[in-house]
């Protein structure tokens, strides 16, 4: 590159990085971004990972059910749709086989969902019902919230508008109504279910998807996962024609469009200070400056413990060590090429319902160790609690014609106890560890599926110590930091730093670790613009 010279310097290309670069470039200022992989799109890509054994299956390396996206106006603002995206969605959008055959499903529409329920609790059904109608009402009114910098009072004002007053009124309009509302979130997802059902087949699923926060079903604070549940029904979730990397592309094609620069294959070894102020980064083989400001898309303990000088802000460096927790739970990833749809018993010839998330969860308790084993440093494969999706029944794009893809998530731990020292970075995960692993996670799904293992062409599988380095996320967190109560809001990543920007002049933070969190919404990479914007006198938020 001929000029190292740019306003801006962004560091790392995931969905985040590129939403905030757009919003800058529309502004008029000139960025670059940094991408460690030969690949941009951070959490969000779709690879070919089986080019010898399957060629032509494309897989979501990490994210694929997007739901956050739908709460804000990314798509909207920067015309995602003018630059290849197209969402679909599934619906039904859950299926959970029991190992007795039946199952639960959910669909977009509630009133469906509940007539579904009713077939073995017309108790729970309606009680489903008012529930999820209790959880959107929750959402609506602190959905506002996502979507400002969470400290910015003035900000937080003028994102309520009369409907979401009314929401917030009916949520704690008394005195009642407010502790309630405290005493609920303050709760476990367990506690809550509890309270509202009675069946484990309504209870085992609606635990496992609060639980994709990386928390088990009996954390206290973990109940703001329940929103997973409402947002099922409300915004529902979708997948980008031609898998998450879509949006990438979109993203990247936007910012191209705009003039901004993409380099890959730059890992950044430093961020510069120059009196109290950052002033660019430096990669192994150049030094790009940045006259306005330098945005990390990476999480804050790499920025301030790996980016930073060691002299920089010595107390919040013994903060980020000490405060913020990344507990040992991560995931490991089994992507399989499959050489046709497999068969589940329980969907009885009705291979429409597979086309949502596929769920394993026959009860609490099994949702519960598959995350408290986990959390112990003990890997849960001996009765595996699954997120499955087969993308190709809704997207035939993504693999030859006739075949299929299976992409399954399943929670291990990120160091595995008494393997210390041994494996990828010390954590215990081998090739044949975690191979193992897999063709216990693949037994399992026998279950349901008894055809599937003869379907397999090939898979590809990554530990939760390969996952990590791929993403450069802290101990295999793919959120940056856990999504608990003591690290949300105005209080994520830390306090002093949870409205995007630090105590280093014109350095900014965004991506997963900031305000509201992870998952694919752009909302960090949106915030992140406009604190910068409003930073540099320009007050204007560029729309359309």
């Amino acid at each position: 590159m001929s000029d190292p010279n740019f306003d801006a310097v962004i560091i790392g290309a995931g969905h985040n990085g590129l939403v905030c670069a757009a919003y800058l470039l529309k502004a008029g200022f000139r960025v670059l971004l940094l991408e460690k992989r030969p690949v941009p799109g951070g959490a969000a890509t779709t690879e070919e990972l089986l080019p010898d054994t399957a060629p032509g299956f494309r897989f979501n390396r990490c994210a694929i059910d997007h739901e956050f996206i739908f709460l804000g106006p990314v798509i909207q603002e920067l015309g995602l749709q003018n630059w290849g995206l197209e969402y679909l969605f599934p619906d039904p959008s859950i299926f959970c086989p029991q190992p007795n055959g039946d199952y639960f499903l959910a669909y977009r529409s509630l009133e469906k969902t509940c007539e579904d329920i009713a077939r073995y609790s017309a108790a729970d059904a309606r009680q489903y019902q008012a529930f999820i109608q209790h959880w959107q009402g929750l959402l609506k009114a602190i959905q506002p919230l996502f979507n400002v910098p969470p400290q910015d009072v003035l900000e937080i004002i003028g994102a309520y508008d009369w409907e979401s007053l009314n929401a917030v009124w009916r949520l704690a309009g008394s005195k009642n109504k407010a502790l309630d509302f405290i005493r609920t979130m303050l709760n476990s997802p367990e506690d809550v279910l509890n309270e509202w059902f009675d069946c484990e087949r309504v209870k085992a699923p609606l635990a496992r998807l609060a639980s994709e926060i990386g928390a088990p079903p009996s954390q206290k604070g973990a109940a703001s996962g329940m929103m997973m549940v409402a947002m099922r029904h409300q915004a529902g979730i979708a997948r980008p024609r031609g898998g998450t990397g879509a949006l990438t592309q979109a993203l990247v094609n936007l910012v191209q469009s705009l003039g901004g620069k993409i380099l890959t294959e730059q890992r950044v070894k430093r961020i510069l200070v120059e009196d109290g102020r950052a002033v660019g980064v430096e990669t192994a083989t150049q030094v790009y400056r940045a006259s306005q400001g330098v945005v990390a898309n990476v999480d804050a303990r790499r920025v301030f413990l790996d980016l930073l000088d060691p002299g920089a802000v010595p107390p919040l460096r013994r903060r980020l060590e000490r405060r913020i927790v990344n507990n040992n739970e991560s995931l490991l990833k089994i992507d399989c090429a499959l050489a046709g749809l497999p068969t589940f018993s329980a969907a009885q010839g009705r291979p429409e319902l597979l086309q949502g998330t596929i769920l394993i969860a026959d009860s609490l308790r099994h949702v519960e160790e598959a995350h408290a084993l986990a959390q112990m440093g003990q890997i849960p494969d001996r009765n595996p609690s699954l997120y499955l999706d087969i993308p190709t029944l809704l997207d035939p794009s993504m693999a030859p014609e006739g075949k299929h893809t299976l992409w399954i998530e399943f929670f291990a731990p990120y160091e595995i106890a008494g393997a210390e020292g041994t494996g990828l970075a010390g954590t215990g995960w081998t090739t044949e560890r975690k191979e193992q692993v897999a063709d216990r996670v693949i037994a399992k799904l026998a279950d349901y599926a008894p055809d599937l293992p003869g379907l397999i062409i090939d898979r590809h599988v990554e530990s939760p110590a390969e996952l990590g380095e791929r993403l450069g996320a802290y101990r295999g967190n793919y959120y940056h930091l856990d999504m608990t109560l003591d690290q949300m809001m105005f209080l994520r990543p830390l306090p002093e730093i949870a409205n995007y920007q630090t105590p280093v002049q014109n350095l900014y933070l965004t991506g997963a670790g900031a305000h509201p969190g992870g998952s694919i919404s752009g909302m960090p990479g949106r915030n992140c613009a406009r604190v910068f914007l409003k930073r540099k006198g320009n007050r204007r938020f560029f729309a359309g």
